[in-house]
C-alpha cells in the first residue's frame, strides 16, 4: 500500500489515491449516476469514480469510528449508572467557498445512510447562523459575510451542544442561497439523528477566549483542500454558471448580474469579491484550521482528490 512519508515520526498517514481506495474493501456502491448528479453541486464534477476511490472508503472509515464511539458512550453512561440516551455522532465538514465541501457532506449523507446501523443522518449547513443582513448592514459588516463575526456563534455552539446532549427535536433558522439571506420566519426542524453532519467554511474555528467552540463537539472532521488559483477558477467557472442559471430568477439577490451588467463585468465583479471576501477569509480564517481536522482530502486542478491525510491519534 503506497503512502507518502515525511521521513520523521508524525500522528498522520497520508495516502494517495490508489492506497485510500483499497481501503473500500466491500463497501458496495449504493449510488446510480442520477443519483449522483442530484448530490453534485454547481459546476462540480465529482464522479462514480471518485465515489468509489475516495467516499466509499471513507463511509467505512466512519461507520467504525460511529461503533467505536457508540462503545465508549456506553462505558461512560454504565459507570455513571445513567440510562441509555443515544446521541448523534457528529461531523464537520470545512474548508472554502467553491471547493466543493457542500458536495462532500451531502455524498457523506446519503452514503452514511446506507449502513443500517444509522440510518438517520441529518445534514446542517452553517449558513443557517449566518445573521440576516439587516443585521450586518447595521453593524457595517455586509462586506465580511462568511468570515468568522458573520455568524451567531453562541446559537451555533448552543444548536451542536444541545444536540449533543440528547435533544429530541430542535428547530434552526433557514438560509436562503437564492435570497442571500436568513428566511424570516422560516425554520428547519432537525430530529435527533444517529449522525449529524454540520457542513461550513468555519466549523474548525478555534474558541474565542473562555468559549466553547462548535468543533469541541465533532466526533470527526474533515477539510476539503485544494491550491487556492484552484478555487479561485472553481468559484469564477460556478458565478458564471449561476448567473446563466439561478441569478436569473428575479427572486435573486443577484438577479442584476444576469440581466443588467454584461459578461466582461459580472467576472469583473467576480474577481473582485474573490479577492477582496473569499480569498481573505480563506487565507487568514479558513486555511489556518486545516489542521484541526481529523482527515483532509486534497484536490487536484480537475476538483478529483489526489491524497487522504488522516490522523491515527
Amino acid at each position: 500500500m503506497a503512502q507518502i512519508r515525511s521521513g520523521f515520526s508524525t500522528p498522520y498517514v497520508e495516502l494517495d489515491r490508489q492506497a485510500w481506495a483499497q481501503l473500500r474493501d466491500t463497501t458496495p456502491l449504493p449510488l446510480t449516476e442520477a443519483e449522483l448528479e442530484g448530490l453534485r453541486g454547481t459546476t462540480d464534477p465529482t464522479s462514480l469514480d471518485d465515489v468509489r476511490d475516495i467516499y466509499l472508503p471513507l463511509s467505512r472509515l466512519l461507520n467504525l469510528y460511529v461503533r467505536a464511539t457508540r462503545q465508549r458512550h456506553g462505558a461512560v453512561r454504565d459507570f455513571l449508572g445513567e440510562d441509555d440516551r443515544p446521541t448523534p455522532f457528529i461531523i464537520g465538514v470545512a474548508g472554502s467557498v467553491a471547493v466543493g465541501k457542500s458536495t462532500t457532506a451531502r455524498l457523506l449523507r446519503s452514503l452514511l445512510a446506507q449502513w443500517p446501523d444509522h440510518p438517520n443522518v441529518e445534514l446542517v449547513s452553517t449558513d443557517n447562523f449566518l445573521y440576516p443582513n439587516a443585521v450586518l448592514e447595521e453593524r457595517g459588516t455586509m462586506n465580511r459575510k462568511g468570515f468568522p463575526e458573520s455568524y451567531d456563534r453562541r446559537a451555533l455552539v448552543r444548536f451542536v451542544s444541545e444536540m449533543k446532549a440528547g435533544a429530541a427535536r430542535m428547530e434552526i433558522p433557514v438560509y436562503s442561497h437564492l435570497a442571500y439571506d436568513v428566511v424570516p420566519g422560516e425554520r428547519q426542524t432537525v430530529h435527533r439523528p444517529d449522525i449529524l453532519i454540520l457542513e461550513g467554511i468555519n466549523v474548525l474555528q478555534p474558541p474565542l477566549p473562555g468559549r466553547l467552540a462548535v468543533a469541541d463537539f465533532f466526533d470527526f472532521s474533515i477539510y476539503v483542500d485544494a491550491k487556492v488559483e484552484h478555487i479561485r477558477s472553481w468559484y469564477l467557472d460556478r458565478f458564471l454558471e449561476l448567473r446563466r442559471t439561478a441569478f436569473s430568477d428575479p427572486r435573486s439577490y443577484f438577479h442584476a448580474m444576469a440581466t443588467t451588467i454584461g459578461e466582461e463585468e459580472a467576472i469583473g465583479f467576480a474577481s473582485d469579491v474573490w479577492r477582496t471576501i473569499n480569498e481573505v477569509n480563506l487565507v487568514e480564517n479558513i486555511l489556518p484550521t486545516r489542521g484541526r481536522a481529523t482527515l483532509v482530502l486534497y484536490k487536484g486542478g480537475d476538483h478529483a482528490v489526489r491524497r487522504v491525510r488522516l490522523r491515527k491519534t
